[in-house]
């Protein structure tokens, strides 16, 4: 006999443990009960309490109102730290992360960042990511397939043959040691290794610069004011961290959706112009991010009759506000032509994601390549035995095997 699932149980009065197995497997019911019901919610990561809001319009709100800032220190009057706890020097530069930080200093950095980040740098690494996908497929029939992103990346901050394996082993430092029971030895040693290289190749860089955006970064300037040697190491631990994550997981989560929707997928075979409008619908749809950093409330704030405290952490819900009503027509059909499709996957108000275009273009072409050499793939499992990672704020799979034939 087949086992049965016990129905999910909801409940407005006890706080959603994000971090559980429970909640990461089902969110998208819990997503449709909330934007309904209990459009605010408390809930817990670990043993953090904070609030949750999931409807559209509330998470702009949140992420636009000066009632709101990301800086914990600033909101609750203790101090100027973004976080509640000490942080050792030798990692301090994760901690300082302009996306952790307000206006005025949050302006001041991004606007030094956008000197380097230009669409015209990344326009240029269009060939390259089109070679670097096109060596990973061809690696595959090989059995000697190549890392995609972290070349993508590697690339983007102009990292030498010589320095590709100490860069690998920062990325995956970064990408897959925060997390689970490795995170002491992570914060404690490795991260410290990680940062020392990282601070050696910001220092060839500067007497050796190259045409790439960590050259650019380090000598980006605006009115005689330049990163500082701690603001360029946190943000190529940003580039990375944001650059390999993200993405990673929005082309894994963006196969399984076409697998899933096949009539979708012979559209956009048959109509490659839509694959622009495709990825947006992906993003929306099935994308990886569906929280933001924590906000913090600068005084009380009352949201669908729900007060939010002063210094209290508030998430907007960005994958629950992606499938809201209110905003989209039939949020749950995945329609590869959706517009206007004004989707929050990458964020909105001061913290847009800087990285969006660079994540659009490395999506597009990994997965119109892997679709064009491969029209018959498919997924290795059944779809129910794919498991979604326990990781508040993200929708990710532990893993996404296909068969290629």
């Amino acid at each position: 006999m087949a086992a049965t699932t016990a129905p999910l149980e909801f409940d407005a009065t006890r706080p959603i443990k994000m971090s559980s197995a429970d909640f990461s497997t089902h969110k998208y019911d819990w997503y449709r009960w909330m934007l309904e019901e209990a459009p605010v919610m408390p809930a817990k990561i670990s043993v953090m309490k904070l609030s949750v809001v999931s409807r559209y319009d509330d998470c702009r709100m949140v992420l636009t109102d000066d009632r709101f800032i990301r800086n914990r220190g600033k909101a609750t009057g203790k101090g100027t730290s973004p976080l509640p706890f000490f942080v050792p020097k030798g990692i301090a530069a994760i901690a300082r992360s302009m996306i952790l930080e307000d206006d005025p200093e949050h302006r001041r950095l991004r606007n030094l960042v956008n000197k380097a980040f230009t669409p015209r740098a990344i326009a240029s690494l269009s060939d390259r990511i089109e070679s670097l996908s096109g060596d990973l497929l061809d690696g595959v029939v090989k059995k000697s397939a190549i890392d995609l992103l972290p070349r993508v990346i590697a690339e983007m901050v102009g990292v030498s043959d010589d320095e590709m394996h100490e860069f690998q082993n920062s990325v995956r430092i970064l990408s897959t040691g925060l997390t689970g029971l490795s995170i002491a030895k992570t914060l404690v040693w490795d991260l410290r290794i990680a940062s020392k290289f990282m601070r050696k190749m910001i220092e060839a860089k500067r007497q050796n610069p190259g045409d790439d955006i960590l050259s650019a970064l380090i000598h980006a300037e605006e009115d005689g004011d330049r990163l500082k040697d701690q603001e360029l190491l946190a943000m190529v631990f940003l580039l990375i961290l944001a650059g390999f994550e993200t993405t990673t997981h929005l082309v894994s989560n963006s196969v399984r959706t076409l697998l899933e929707h096949p009539e979708q997928l012979e559209r956009l075979r048959a109509q490659p112009e839509l694959w622009d409008s495709a990825v947006e619908e992906l993003v929306r749809f099935r994308g990886p991010v569906h929280g933001t950093k924590l906000q913090y409330a600068t005084e009380d704030v009352e949201i669908h009759g729900v007060i939010i405290k002063k210094g209290s952490p508030v998430m907007p819900i960005l994958g629950a506000a992606n499938h809201d009503p209110r905003a989209f027509d039939k949020p749950e059909v995945f329609d590869i032509s959706r517009t206007p499709n004004h989707h929050l996957g990458f964020g909105f108000g001061n913290h847009f994601c800087l990285g969006r275009q660079l994540a659009l273009m490395e999506t597009k072409v990994a997965l119109k390549n892997l679709f064009d050499r491969y029209p018959n793939v498919r997924l290795a499992v059944p779809p129910d035995e794919l498991k979604i990672m326990a990781m508040p704020g993200w929708h990710r799979h532990v893993s996404m095997p296909v068969l290629l034939d």
